[in-house]
């Protein structure tokens, strides 16, 4: 069964480009990959229950919700507390990567991102 793995960001064309980056892995159906745009929709549908994850890449700053704040409801809810969360972001301080470490990411990654880091990332956390 395709590990589900949910990727938000404000910006189209990284979702387009991490899309054809993770192609492969979703053609071969080791991997089904959803896209949001807004992480504040997808905060809802997860706590919702409508929508659920094997791994959440985020960005952070987007405009209606910044992506620590996002895995920092997530990690606090019990349904998501152990699920892998990679941070996608052009963000490198020191600062910004211990406060993720903190609420407990998974990993981070900085854009630009090559599309072989992003597959070898994604297999390692998910195990596939």
């Amino acid at each position: 069964m395709a590990k589900k793995v949910i990727l938000v960001d404000d910006s189209k064309t990284i979702l387009a480009t991490a899309q054809m980056a993770l192609e492969d892995l979703v053609g071969s159906g080791g991997v089904e990959l959803v896209t949001y745009l807004n992480p504040a929709e997808l905060l809802d549908a997860l706590l919702g229950g409508s929508e659920n994850f094997d791994m959440l890449i985020s960005d952070i700053n987007m405009p209606q919700m910044n992506g620590l704040d996002l895995a920092a409801s997530l990690k606090a809810d019990e349904r998501f507390k152990n699920k892998p969360i990679l941070i996608l972001t052009t963000e490198s301080s020191p600062a910004m990567k211990e406060r993720g470490k903190e609420i407990g990411v998974t990993g981070w990654m900085v854009k630009p991102f090559s599309d072989d880091k992003l597959i070898k990332a994604v297999k390692m956390v998910l195990g596939i």
